[in-house]
């Protein structure tokens, strides 16, 4: 953790945690983060973390943005979520003119939301771009000051394409009120994110807020070294290890006075409920070991201004997603250590193992990843430009 905004921004985190914790039902049951919790986390500066400093961002290290989503998810996971998206989001600006940049980040807290995959059109006219289109998974929506959809572009009436591939993918970045919301986020877990589905219809986007994170390149700092996709899927880590930390220090608290039915002791001192804890924690302990380990070795290389090799992006994703698996395994452990007691709604282990659920559900973080990596690996020719 470096000194000054980070260790801040983690003191803020950590701070919040013991009303998040409290408000847990209501975020579930709302499917949204509240408006003054939102606000609020916007106030602590976790929506500004990887902001670049030239709009009023932290720019902080990418460590230390991660580490305070950590602590938030022990607190509640969609949360945590929300301002994770908040704080990658915040990275298209980076890719934007700096006029431009500022116009949305206008006062500190602003936040960005919205889905990176090109599922719309935009149609090149004279005022910048019509664009239209509906997106799932929109995670932070319903709070969110700016919106950026993703985008196939078509001018002269043809989609932008790669040479010999697939389309180029822009984003448009447009204002709240220009957004239209679908009451489809019904589900398992992360119930409080509020990731709806969202539509555009002909709305007009100027092309100075029109950013492509692969056509385009980010200002010169070395957090930007960084592929935007790292951020995305290393805040999915951070999220997983901040529940797994919670489950186990929720059973760890339990195991002291739970008796299992038919026993006389306590669950603490059953030898499966203590080689249960042990590997849960060797899991998350291990995982987080190679995944702040490799983010480390990144770093180095960013504050050099060097050229991160398809290595070390190669480790990063491997660290990721296996933090994540790490995460999931060492839940459920807990979960299932606990019995019954954690298949109430009132245990916090209820809403962990759904929320860490839906987590690695994401494409950022599915198996896919695995065989991906393992490609490089083996040494066998792989399509990598979403690492």
């Amino acid at each position: 953790m470096s000194a000054g905004g980070g260790a801040d921004v983690l003191i803020a985190a950590r701070a919040l945690g013991p009303e998040i914790r409290l408000r847990g039902d209501e975020i579930e049951s709302l499917r949204h983060l509240p408006p003054d919790l939102a606000r609020r986390l916007g106030e602590a500066r976790l929506y500004d973390m990887w902001a670049p400093a030239t709009v009023g961002g932290l720019e902080l290290p990418l460590a230390d943005g991660l580490e305070s989503l950590e602590a938030l998810a022990q607190a509640d996971g969609s949360t945590a979520w929300c301002a994770f998206i908040g704080a990658t989001s915040a990275v298209a600006l980076a890719y934007l003119d700096e006029s431009a940049a500022r116009e949305i980040a206008s006062r500190p807290g602003t936040l960005l939301a919205g889905v990176y995959a090109p599922r719309g059109t935009a149609e090149a006219v004279d005022e910048g771009y019509r664009v239209t289109g509906r997106w799932s998974w929109g995670s932070g929506i319903h709070n969110a000051d700016w919106v950026m959809a993703g985008c196939q572009r078509v001018v002269g009436g043809e989609v932008e394409r790669v040479p010999n591939g697939p389309p180029v993918p822009w984003m448009m970045i447009a204002p709240k009120a220009d957004v239209d919301l679908l009451d489809t986020w019904h589900v398992s877990g992360l119930c409080g994110t509020g990731s709806t589905d969202f539509v555009m219809h002909d709305v007009v986007v100027p092309a100075r807020r029109a950013v492509s994170l692969i056509a385009q390149r980010p200002i010169a700092r070395p957090l930007y070294v960084f592929s935007p996709f790292t951020f995305l899927a290393t805040g999915i880590a951070a999220v997983t290890m901040g529940l797994a930390r919670a489950a186990i220090d929720e059973v760890v608290a339990l195991a002291r006075d739970k008796r299992p039915e038919g026993s006389g002791r306590s669950l603490a001192e059953r030898s499966t409920a203590q080689a249960d804890v042990a590997r849960a924690e060797a899991l998350l302990r291990s995982g987080r070991a190679f995944f702040y380990g490799t983010i480390a070795s990144l770093w180095e290389t960013a504050q050099a201004m060097a050229p991160v090799t398809l290595a070390q992006r190669r480790d990063v994703r491997l660290a990721t997603t296996h933090a994540v698996r790490a995460s999931a395994e060492a839940v459920d452990l807990m979960y299932h250590l606990a019995g019954g007691t954690a298949v109430y709604r009132r245990s916090p282990l209820s809403r962990i193992f759904r929320d860490i659920h839906v987590a690695t559900q994401h494409v950022m973080v599915s198996p896919s990843t695995l065989e991906l990596t393992g490609r490089l690996l083996l040494g066998v020719p792989t399509d990598t430009t979403l690492l």
